[in-house]
């Protein structure tokens, strides 16, 4: 089990610089890339990458990775996200109806990207898990609902596809609560974040230790094969995951996925891709190594 609060302790704040995520509570205004211009010039890092977009006025969870740490980007970003958010509605409805209307929204759905997303506009299937009214207005207009979506949702789309049945509605506000292992109550206020960073600077480094997540916790997401010391040094220079190289060959048969990661004790290795035809050779080969910071 890779103790990911004992890495955040232990590790140089420095090092955790080059291989950490932050986990920020976007506010309104500032869109998702201006969120990463702001972490890298206040940390004077080369680079940031954020997980998901965010519109400019949607708030919430936005998790933006450091330095080494956006090569895992891939490995967070296809996951769920849960949203919170305020819809009016274009006319007066019985919230027994609302709620029959939404029921055909649950499951899968086809959606068609807006018109000023950043993807290609055809129609993609995307799954929405939950889909529930939280409370309504007096007026039965404001409806303040709760989604769970699969990566990719436009909730705003959603919404605006809901109202074509009910005679019209759309989004007031929305927030993002959850993306990936990433959650609400764990996430940071930006300015609270600038404040760490200047204690950081006049020589208080805990403020933004508690702020900076390991990229270690990539363990939370993918299955983990430990290997034997000696090895690491193969796989530094790009050998494939070999089945001597493991601590346990019988963990293999635990995993279902083909992507894995690679540690030793607490030692980040790096990312894998399992061989299409297992044997006693390789079982995987590298797609990302975190090489040692010299």
């Amino acid at each position: 089990m890779v103790n990911i609060e004992k890495i955040r302790a232990e590790k140089p704040v420095k090092e955790l610089l080059e291989f950490s995520i932050i986990n920020i509570d976007k506010p309104s205004g500032p869109t998702s890339f201006g969120v990463d211009v702001i972490v890298k010039k206040a940390l004077g890092i080369n680079k940031t990458s954020h997980f998901g977009t965010l519109d400019p006025m949607v708030t919430g969870v936005l998790p933006v990775a450091l330095g080494r740490a956006c090569k895992l980007m891939p490995y967070f970003i296809g996951k769920r996200k849960k949203y919170i958010g305020v819809m009016r509605l274009h006319k007066e409805l019985d919230i027994k109806e609302l709620n029959k209307e939404i029921k055909n929204f649950v499951g899968k759905i086809t959606q068609m990207p807006p018109v000023k997303s950043r993807v290609k506009r055809q129609f993609r299937e995307r799954e929405i898990y939950t889909f529930d009214i939280l409370e309504i207005s007096e007026n039965k207009k404001d409806v303040l609902f709760e989604t769970e979506v699969e990566a990719g949702t436009y909730i705003r789309k959603l919404i605006d596809d809901l109202g074509k049945n009910i005679g019209g509605a759309h989004m007031l506000e929305l927030r993002r609560t959850q993306a990936s292992i990433f959650l609400e109550n764990d996430s940071i206020d930006i300015y609270k974040f600038l404040e760490a960073v200047e204690e950081y600077k006049k020589g208080d480094e805990n403020p933004l230790r508690n702020i900076l997540i390991p990229g270690e916790i990539i363990s939370k997401v993918l299955p983990i094969l430990e290997i034997k010391k000696q090895y690491i040094k193969k796989l530094y220079h790009g050998s494939p995951l070999l089945k001597e190289y493991l601590k346990n060959d019988k963990a293999l048969n635990k995993i279902n996925t083909d992507k894995i990661i690679v540690f030793c004790d607490n030692l980040f290795i790096g990312t894998f891709k399992k061989s299409e035809k297992e044997n006693n050779i390789a079982i995987a080969h590298p797609e990302y190594v975190l090489q040692p910071i010299k």
